[in-house]
């Protein structure tokens, strides 16, 4: 299977159109749908204040990342890391509107030039819990993923979640078809109800024929010609 990437950010504001900025960048790597532990992560300079709304939500104060690198200092080696990776993003038109913005102002082009695989679980999440709440915090109490300690937005334990979180919802499936894998608990069970005995098919006797239609015959009389069986009987051949 293709290298994931599980990401996340955190910025100044909500728009990077308005130049707002990214503040930290988490990411998480799984091979083969297992964490491999190569993450990265970084705070980043953005050069200029958070909104007080956005602080309140990921509680990163201005002074602690007046001595981290700014995006330009940083930007080959997160375009190194993410390469070529199928990334994995809650809300993604979000972190890469930002994402785009950084790169562009680095000189590097658009997000999509180095990873054109983009999978949104809120879209997902959407398509699969439509009408419910779909937040990652939602998303962890739907399937089971304590995330007592999230007090606060945090990129890093924000992607961390996400990816027990994308596991749980594509349910250890590598495509939309479900297959069943030898590790995976109760495959065996699942494969023994596969090549479990076929049941035998009894025909019926010419007695139970004649009496099926002696009353689709009465059903066909009182109902002025509705009887449906007899017209799909008509159309298979058979009734």
């Amino acid at each position: 299977m293709s290298r994931q990437v599980i990401l996340d950010t955190e910025t100044t504001g909500l728009s990077a159109r308005m130049g707002d900025r990214i503040i930290e960048i988490g990411c998480v790597e799984m091979q083969s749908r297992r964490l491999s532990g190569n993450n990265w992560h970084r705070y980043v300079n953005p050069e200029r204040k958070s909104e007080e709304g956005a602080l309140a939500i990921h509680g990163i104060a201005d002074d602690f990342l007046l001595d981290k690198p700014k995006f330009r200092d940083i930007a080959k080696e997160f375009i190194d890391y993410i390469r070529g990776a199928e990334i994995i993003i809650h809300n993604a038109v979000f972190d890469v509107d930002f994402l785009d913005a950084e790169l562009e102002l680095a000189g590097f082009g658009k997000f999509s030039t180095y990873c054109p695989s983009v999978i949104d679980t809120l879209k997902m999440a959407k398509s699969l819990h439509p009408g419910k709440r779909n937040s990652l915090n939602a998303l962890c109490e739907r399937y089971q993923i304590d995330n007592s300690h999230r007090t606060l937005h945090g990129a890093m334990l924000d992607a961390e979640l996400l990816a027990e979180v994308y596991v749980s919802m594509t349910r250890g499936q590598d495509s939309l078809a479900i297959e069943v894998e030898a590790d995976q608990p109760g495959s065996a069970a699942m494969a023994a109800w596969l090549d479990r005995p076929r049941l035998p098919v009894l025909a019926p006797t010419a007695d139970e024929l004649a009496a099926h239609e002696s009353t689709l015959a009465k059903i066909e009389k009182e109902s002025k010609g509705k009887c449906l069986w007899l017209k799909l009987g008509a159309t298979t051949g058979s009734v």
